[in-house]
This record gives structure tokens, C-alpha cells and sequence, in this order.
């Protein structure tokens, strides 16, 4: 698990085909249905947790919702996706997750499932950004609430037809798996040894190992202010998106983290593989993994 440090330094990070938000409105999706046979866009989704191999409980919270919304309008795959990783020992740890989780997940459904789904006559009129900025802001008020002391990562995701958009705090990590073949990280980690390494003062070989590797200066639960990572990108069309835990991108590097993906085309056998070699590794840490395909 990982050790909470106070705030260093806030790093942005270039990343592929990043977009601004807008308020969303009725006319967010065109799907120009014909009178023919169709089939419109979906996300394909599956999880997988594991306490792993040298831990005794699981400190891990994880949250899926998907949901797919079609009529004579639009077309639009809708998804909320949250991996947090919880700190501070067995009870503060599993609570401060749990309860970031919830808060955030609770948030982003009020704010953003009602009115996409049409059981409020009001449009979104809020841009995703704002939204998940203050999503993050009612988990931490959570946690400190339910479990002080504690803390916890979190990495969040909404999808809504092509649109992603993340919010992130901590170490636990978004990758994005692109048509082309290609996977970027589309988080920073909030970690001293990250921070090192933008400095050119550690390689990506030294942090492995590094003994403070699982320290950080960003996360929920801390008492100084911050501000999230919230950022917009494009989901094409076989895109994948990839939410983990440090149990898994800590100890299977990122070659065979793709390599496992791209091999098992059912999301859920996806991530039970990831885990499994997770734990073939020593598992030293609970894993979580979520993987979002969108299938057209």
C-alpha cells in the first residue's frame, strides 16, 4: 500500500487527442438512423479485484455502471467507472475508499444520469470538468468525514458516447488503448518517485525499485488543498480504456499489461488474466481492474 506525503508539486502531462468540455444538451449525439438494421455504439465492460498474495483484506473499492441509451434522437453509450485504493490500515484504508467511492459515484449519477437519461426536463448545463472536480470534492469531504486518518487514490472515469473525461488523485492509473495499437497512460501519478523523474533526477528503472516508491503527495484524505487531475479525451470507436490499482501496473510492466488485453477480446477474462499475473508475481498488494471497450 502506499504512504501519504504533503504536496510537492502539481505536473500536467501531454497525452493523445485531449478535449474541453462543454455543457451537454440534447443534441450531443447524432446517430442518423436509417430505417434498416443498425447497430449503435456500446461499451463492453469488465472487473476483477483480488486482495492478492501478502495481504490479509482488501482495501480496494471499485464502482461499473453502463448503460446504453437508444431512441429516434440519439444513440449514446454512458458509462462511470471508479478504482480507488484505499490507506491507513485495515479499517481506515477499506473506508476511505469505500467511502470516496461512493461519494463520487453517488455525485456523478445525480448530476449527469438523470438528465442524460431524460427523467428531468432540464439539459446537463454543466460542463463534465466542473462536474468532476466537484465529484472529487464530495469524496474527500467523505473522507474526512468517515475516515480520518485514512486516505485513499481515486480514478474516475465518465463516458459518454465518444467522450471521456477522468478525474484523478493518487497513483492508481487510466490507460488508453487506441485502434492503432497504442497504450498511454492518460494519468499522472501524484508519487515522490514520479515527481524524481520529471526532475531527471530518477529513471523509469530506479523508481521501480525505489524505496519511497509508494509515496505520495496527492491523495484523498489529506488535510492540505489540491486540486484534481480532470481531463477530456476523445474514446474512438475499439477504443479501450483501462482503470488499475498499483497492485497491478506496480508489479506487471506495461508490455504485458497490453499484451494481455489484446489477447483476450472479452473484457471480463481481460482482467482476470491481468490479476492472475498480478499474483503470479507475488501479488503484494490488492488489485483492482477495470476495462471498457466501445464496440460499434
Amino acid at each position: 500500500m502506499f504512504q501519504l506525503m504533503n504536496k510537492i508539486f502539481r505536473r500536467g502531462q501531454s497525452s493523445s487527442i485531449e478535449v474541453k468540455t462543454v455543457p451537454l444538451t440534447e443534441d450531443l449525439n447524432h446517430s442518423g438512423k436509417k430505417n434498416d438494421m443498425f447497430m449503435p455504439p456500446q461499451l463492453s465492460v469488465g472487473s476483477a479485484q483480488s486482495i492478492g498474495k501478502q495481504r490479509d483484506h482488501n482495501e480496494d473499492a471499485l464502482f461499473c455502471l453502463n448503460i446504453m441509451k437508444s431512441d429516434e434522437k440519439s444513440d449514446t453509450p454512458f458509462g462511470i467507472f471508479i478504482v480507488a485504493d484505499g490507506m491507513g490500515g485495515h479499517q481506515h484504508g477499506e473506508v476511505a475508499s469505500s467511502s470516496a467511492m461512493r461519494a463520487m459515484s453517488e455525485y456523478l449519477i445525480k448530476k449527469i444520469y438523470s438528465p442524460l437519461m431524460g427523467t428531468r426536463p432540464e439539459a446537463l448545463d454543466e460542463p463534465l470538468q466542473e462536474i468532476m472536480e466537484y465529484g472529487i470534492n464530495e469524496a474527500q469531504q467523505a473522507v474526512l468525514r468517515n475516515a480520518p486518518g485514512g486516505g485513499t487514490t481515486i480514478t474516475a472515469a465518465i463516458i459518454i458516447d465518444e467522450q471521456l473525461t477522468i478525474a484523478h488523485v493518487g497513483d492508481s492509473r487510466a490507460y488508453l488503448m487506441t485502434p492503432g495499437g497504442q497504450m498511454k497512460a492518460i494519468s499522472q501519478d501524484h508519487s515522490l518517485v514520479q515527481r524524481l523523474i520529471d526532475l531527471g533526477q530518477l529513471t523509469e528503472e530506479e523508481a521501480a525499485v525505489h524505496p519511497q516508491r509508494n509515496v505520495l503527495y496527492r491523495a484523498l484524505g489529506q488535510m492540505e488543498p489540491f486540486h484534481p487531475d480532470v481531463r477530456t479525451f476523445t474514446f474512438p470507436n475499439n477504443g479501450i480504456l483501462l482503470l488499475c490499482s498499483d497492485g497491478l501496473w506496480g508489479v506487471v510492466s506495461e508490455a504485458t499489461i497490453f499484451d494481455l488485453v489484446m489477447q483476450n477480446e472479452n473484457p471480463t477474462t481481460a482482467c482476470r488474466k491481468l490479476v492472475d499475473a498480478a499474483n503470479d508475481a507475488g501479488g503484494p498488494d490488492n488489485i483492482s481492474v477495470i476495462i471498457v471497450k466501445r464496440v460499434k
